[in-house]
């Protein structure tokens, strides 16, 4: 077993290492300042990863005024490496292919019905991974895959990264990230796509600086990601968050998760095409019931407002419980003025005074990059938790 000592050496060492890879060169000085570490402890560090080869010294410009010698800088030795995330909806499967600040390089997207089968969801994923590398030029037996994360669209065992709920019906008992990993040759982390919308809007989109933030993702389903304190919470099982499975009706009709009557069977948005279908001629889809809403459709927007309402109505009890600073709305739905003022609506009706007035609801800045990003969010803490090629 490693001792404290050597796991605190680490874990400064790969500060060092995902700073440097995130930056242009630095000094030392700049290095120790930035990081919050000792100059005698950067320094130790610095002749170790010198002396391995994982970074070298260059020479910075002369200063300006007054002559002297140019400083000495460090950087990363070769490429300082790629992040890549993998995000599977119910629909679709999307892969990026990123640098360190978490830009993408290579981003493809293939549309594919992910509930009918893990098994060959897992393979097109993997072979989409291996597209997009090749495009953007990674071989992964020479060029440092720093981090691989993945989200997936229901609840997974954060111990054993095992899909734990019926919501997934045919992804039950499988771990899909050993699944993939064993497909590309890559480690991979796991996590829910609701919880990789938060992480990723709380890192780059409409909650940066926040630190007590729900996000809603609102499209055929209902689910939510939770930041508190600054850190992702899961719950013990991985399954907080699932608020489209908190029960709405006492008699409602059996959800796919197993109970009656819940939020998202009520109001999510397959039911909510399956509502306003008959009173259209053409063929309504989720997509579909937005555009008509922006259109000024009445029938739409109503039934759009009390959507939000009722999904306003379950998170009222949970910022009571929370106190959150931001609801960002995500997904489809964040695209409908309706749903997102029925949301509001719901929020002052049923919160405490206090809790709504230091409570905003926005909708989504990422919209349906969210998942991608907050894989590549997952990715990066891979690269930092470890000391450097995973």
């Amino acid at each position: 077993m490693t001792s404290p000592e050597s796991r605190l050496r680490a874990a400064n060492r790969s500060q060092v290492l995902d700073l440097l890879g995130r930056s242009a060169p630095v000094s030392r000085a700049e290095l120790a300042q930035r990081i919050g570490l000792s100059r005698s402890t950067v320094s130790s560090i610095v002749q170790e990863l010198l002396s391995s080869g994982q970074i070298v010294e260059t020479t910075g410009a002369a200063p300006a005024r007054g002559g002297g010698r140019p400083p000495t800088l460090l950087t990363i030795s070769g490429s300082p490496g790629t992040l890549i995330g993998v995000d599977i909806g119910h629909r679709h499967v999307r892969v990026a292919v990123a640098d360190l600040a978490a830009k993408p390089l290579v981003e493809h997207e293939i549309r594919l019905d992910v509930d009918n089968s893990a098994v060959e969801t897992i393979d097109r994923a993997a072979a989409l991974v291996r597209e997009c590398m090749a495009e953007a030029g990674i071989d992964p037996r020479t060029d440092r895959v720093l981090g691989v994360g993945m989200g997936i669209p229901g609840p997974v065992d954060p111990h054993s990264g095992i899909v734990v709920s019926p919501i997934l019906g045919n992804w039950m008992d499988l771990a899909p990230g050993e699944e993939l990993a064993r497909r590309i040759g890559l480690p991979v982390q796991i996590e829910n796509d609701a919880n990789l919308g938060a992480l990723a809007e709380v890192e780059y989109g409409a909650a940066r600086d926040v630190d007590d933030v729900i996000y809603v993702k609102a499209s055929s389903g209902i689910g939510a990601g939770l930041v508190l304190a600054g850190k992702l919470y899961r719950g013990i099982t991985g399954i907080a968050g699932e608020i489209g499975h908190v029960r709405f009706e006492d008699n409602g009709p059996i959800c796919r998760c197993g109970n009656r009557g819940c939020l998202e069977k009520a109001f999510g948005g397959s039911r909510l095409v399956e509502l306003l279908q008959p009173a259209y001629d053409e063929t309504l889809s989720v997509e579909r019931l937005l555009e008509l809403a922006q259109e000024g459709d009445i029938r739409v927007n109503r039934i759009l407002d009390d959507a939000g309402r009722a999904v306003g109505r379950v998170l009222a009890d949970l910022c009571n419980h929370l106190n959150p600073a931001l609801i960002v709305v995500g997904d489809t739905m964040r695209h409908s003025e309706s749903f997102l003022l029925g949301i509001k609506d719901s929020i002052d009706r049923f919160t405490q005074p206090d809790t709504a007035a230091a409570l905003d609801v926005v909708p989504s800045e990422l919209g349906d990059k969210a998942g991608v990003m907050g894989a590549l969010v997952i990715a990066g803490s891979v690269a930092s938790a470890g000391s450097g090629t995973i």
